[in-house]
């Protein structure tokens, strides 16, 4: 007998400019809970480094995270410790390994990656990835795809929040199911 393959539901939400991706990492950061892993991929320049920055503040983090492309691994304090990572200069999943990614993965903090990608299977299946895409100079696509029942259960309130209180930057929403 065959199987049916499962189905992933992804979000769409656009953003017409970086004050608005700060916003949507704010907002993030705000719902995010001890031990949460949020996966960022997207070519230079997509905004990666921006919405890391709001979630940031949205966990009432002091310091502002910059690019992190010479400095793997930053460390801040806020609500809940706040590890940024950034793989840009990794080129196989065995160097993110050789970082210790299981203190920050396993640990009581919200973890963000920027260029994910580059070691996609260091990290668990359970997770939130986001893909961030140039539409235009100012306009991002964010793809948001939640993997486990916590993240979905994030992006779903995550959505509700925004409605509610942001609906402003709310300009496109979709959702699509993916096999």
């Amino acid at each position: 007998m065959g199987s049916f393959p499962i189905m992933e539901t992804k979000y769409t939400l656009v953003s017409k400019s970086p004050d608005e991706t700060l916003e949507i990492g704010r907002l993030l950061g705000m719902q995010t809970q001890p031990g949460d892993i949020i996966l960022l991929t997207g070519q230079l320049g997509s905004g990666k480094t921006v919405l890391t920055q709001g979630i940031a503040i949205g966990l009432e983090v002091k310091e502002r995270p910059r690019s992190a492309t010479f400095i793997l691994i930053s460390e801040y304090q806020g609500r809940l410790p706040f590890f940024h990572l950034d793989l840009y200069r990794i080129e196989r999943a065995d160097e993110a390994l050789n970082l210790g990614l299981g203190e920050y993965i396993d640990g009581e903090g919200v973890t963000v990656v920027e260029w994910a990608d580059r070691a996609l299977t260091v990290f668990p299946t359970e997770r939130l990835d986001i893909q961030m895409e140039l539409v235009d100079e100012q306009t991002r696509s964010l793809v948001i795809n939640p993997h486990g029942k916590r993240y979905k259960e994030l992006v779903k309130s995550g959505l509700q929040f925004y409605q509610t209180n942001n609906a402003d930057i709310l300009h496109e929403v979709r959702r699509t199911r993916n096999p």
